[in-house]
C-alpha cells in the first residue's frame, strides 16, 4: 500500500511517510493509490468483531505487516481504545420512528474525534520510539480537535502539540479541554479569527519544507491520512449493525445504508465516500449548518466560501474552508489530480470556484445534502427529546433534522452520526429549554488552573500569526535539542 499527493506531485509514500506529515509537500492531501475491496464474504465475517478488532482490520488494510507487524497494531489499537466510557467504544442508540444514532463521543474529550486521534498518536509514538525521533503536532481547531489531540498526546516523551482555537468561537469546556493542559509537552494559542481563519497560516507553515524537515512537523488534523482512514470503521461498523446485512441472502445484493453525517471540515463524508469505493452500498447525506458550502456545492456546483464564517450552535461544523472535500474530487474526477490541484488553488486565491460538469454530476449522484439553522436544530433537539428522553448535542441535531424531515426510502435503513456529547454544549441544551446532567469530569473543568497563549487580530493577522507561529515552533525544537522543557 502506498500513497500520493490528491494534486498529482507526490508518489510513492508509505504510511510512515505520510503519518509523520501534514499537507503533502505540493500542497495536496494524501490518499492511497489504490483502494482494497471489500467483498460480501469479508463483511460478513467481520459482523461479529467488536469495534477495536474492526479499528484493526481496517487499519491492517493500509497499513503494511513490514510497518507495523500484526501483533503490533492489534496491542496499540487495544490501547488506544482501552479508556471509552461504554464497554463496545462506541454505542447505537435504536430511538422511535425508525431513528437510529451511532454514538462516536464516548471517549475522555466527548467528542468522536477520539476514537482516530487515540489511534493515530499511537501509531506516531511507536514510530517515533523505534527511531528515536521527537516530532511538533501543528493542529488549527474548530473545538474538538485541538482537545482531543491534547489529551491523547499530553505527557508523551516524543511528541509536542501545538494547537491554535479560535478564541470566543467554540463553546467553554472545549475551551477549558485544552486550556487546562498543563503538561510541558502541549502549547495552547487562542486566535482572535475563525477557525478558517487560522487555516491559513497553518497551511503555509506546512508549505514551509524547511521547517518541516528540519522539527518533524506534522498534523493531527484530519489533513492526516490516519485519521480519516480509522474513521472508515464508523461507517463499516454502522453498516454491519444497521443495514440488515444478517438478515440478507447469501448471493442477494448487498443492502444499502443511509448514512446521515454532521459535516464541517469533511473528514467523516470523505471517509464515507471511500468506504462506497470500497464497495459498500452507502447512500451518503452531507448536513451542514448556516456555514452551506458543502451544501451548495452538491447542489448547485458552488464551492464558494461565504464572506465570513457564520457562529451558530453548532460550532465544531463552523467551517467555510471544508478542506477534505478535496479527498473527495480527487476520488470522483478518476483521480486527476491536475484537475484537482488547479481547482484548489483557484480556490485558496478567489475562494470561489464552480465544479466542472462532469464532477458536480458525479458528486450529486454520490452525496444529498442539506443545510439547517439554528432554529431547526433547536427545534430538533426538542423533538427529540419529547419523543425518546434523548438528548442530542446540536452537531448530532443537524443530522437528525433530515430523519425527521425526509423519511427514509423504502426498505433503506438509516443511521445518524452522532459526533459529541450534549454536556459539551451548556448552551445549547439550554437555548432548547433542556437541562443535563454533566459528567464531573466536566465539573472539574471549572477549577482546574489554564495557560495559553494570545494571537492577536492586528493589521496584517495572517502573517503575524505565521510569524509568531513558526517562531515558537523554532524554540520549542531548540529547546527540546538542549534538553530544556518549558511552557514556550
Amino acid at each position: 500500500m502506498q500513497y500520493c499527493s490528491t494534486r498529482g506531485g507526490v508518489q510513492g509514500w508509505d504510511f510512515q511517510d505520510v503519518l509523520l506529515s501534514g499537507y503533502a509537500p505540493d500542497g495536496g492531501m494524501f490518499m492511497p493509490e489504490t483502494l482494497p475491496t471489500l467483498t460480501p464474504d469479508t463483511l460478513r465475517s467481520w459482523s461479529s468483531l467488536s469495534y477495536p478488532q474492526l479499528v484493526t482490520e481496517v487499519c491492517s488494510l493500509f497499513i503494511p505487516i513490514e510497518l507495523i507487524p500484526r501483533a503490533d497494531l492489534d496491542g496499540l489499537v487495544s490501547v488506544a481504545l482501552s479508556g471509552f466510557a461504554v464497554p463496545g467504544v462506541v454505542s447505537l442508540a435504536r430511538l422511535k420512528g425508525g431513528l437510529c444514532v451511532l454514538e462516536l463521543f464516548h471517549g475522555e474529550t466527548l467528542a468522536f474525534k477520539d476514537l482516530a486521534m487515540t489511534c493515530t498518536v499511537r501509531f506516531l509514538d511507536y514510530f517515533l520510539r523505534k527511531e528515536s525521533r521527537r516530532a511538533i503536532v501543528l493542529v488549527g481547531t474548530s473545538g474538538d480537535t485541538g482537545g482531543s489531540a491534547i489529551q491523547s498526546a499530553r505527557g508523551l516523551g516524543g511528541v509536542d502539540v501545538v494547537v491554535v482555537y479560535p478564541r470566543g468561537r467554540i463553546t467553554l469546556v472545549q475551551e477549558k479541554q485544552m486550556i487546562t493542559c498543563l503538561e510541558d509537552n502541549i502549547h495552547v494559542f487562542a486566535a482572535d479569527g475563525s477557525s478558517d481563519d487560522i487555516d491559513v497560516p497553518i497551511r503555509r507553515l506546512f508549505s514551509d519544507q524547511e521547517l518541516v524537515k528540519q522539527h518533524s512537523l506534522m498534523s493531527l488534523n484530519s489533513v492526516n491520512w490516519s485519521r480519516v482512514m480509522v474513521q472508515l470503521a464508523h461507517f463499516i461498523y454502522a453498516y454491519l449493525h444497521v443495514s440488515g446485512l444478517e438478515q440478507a441472502e447469501t448471493g442477494a445484493p448487498l443492502p444499502a445504508l443511509e448514512m446521515v453525517v454532521p459535516t464541517g471540515g469533511a473528514g467523516n463524508i470523505a471517509a464515507g465516500c471511500i468506504v462506497k469505493q470500497m464497495g459498500i452500498p452507502l447512500c451518503l447525506v452531507a448536513m451542514t449548518n448556516a456555514n452551506d458550502i458543502v451544501h451548495r456545492t452538491v447542489q448547485s456546483g458552488d464551492f464558494s466560501m461565504a464572506t465570513n464564517v457564520t457562529q451558530t450552535m453548532a460550532p465544531a461544523i463552523d467551517i467555510q474552508d471544508p478542506y477534505n472535500m478535496e479527498r473527495v474530487f480527487w476520488l470522483l474526477s478518476g483521480r486527476d489530480g491536475a484537475l484537482v490541484k488547479g481547482m484548489m488553488e483557484e480556490f485558496q486565491h478567489s475562494h470561489r470556484h464552480t465544479l466542472p460538469e462532469a464532477l458536480h454530476k458525479q458528486l450529486s449522484q454520490v452525496l444529498t445534502a442539506g443545510a439547517v439553522r439554528d432554529e431547526g436544530i433547536v427545534e430538533t433537539m426538542q423533538r427529540c427529546w419529547k419523543e425518546n428522553q434523548y438528548l442530542l448535542c446540536p452537531h448530532t441535531a443537524v443530522a437528525v433534522w433530515h430523519h425527521y424531515h425526509y423519511p427514509p426510502t423504502a426498505g433503506v435503513n438509516r443511521c445518524c452520526i452522532a459526533t459529541a456529547s450534549p454536556a459539551k454544549f451548556q448552551a445549547a441544551v439550554q437555548k432548547a429549554g433542556l437541562t443535563l446532567d454533566l459528567p464531573e469530569a466536566v465539573r472539574a473543568l471549572d477549577k482546574m488552573s489554564t495557560r495559553y497563549l494570545a494571537l492577536e487580530r492586528g493589521q496584517d493577522w495572517g502573517k503575524d500569526w505565521e510569524c509568531m507561529l513558526k517562531q515558537h515552533i523554532q524554540a520549542i525544537g531548540s529547546a527540546r535539542q538542549r534538553g530544556v522543557i518549558s511552557f514556550i
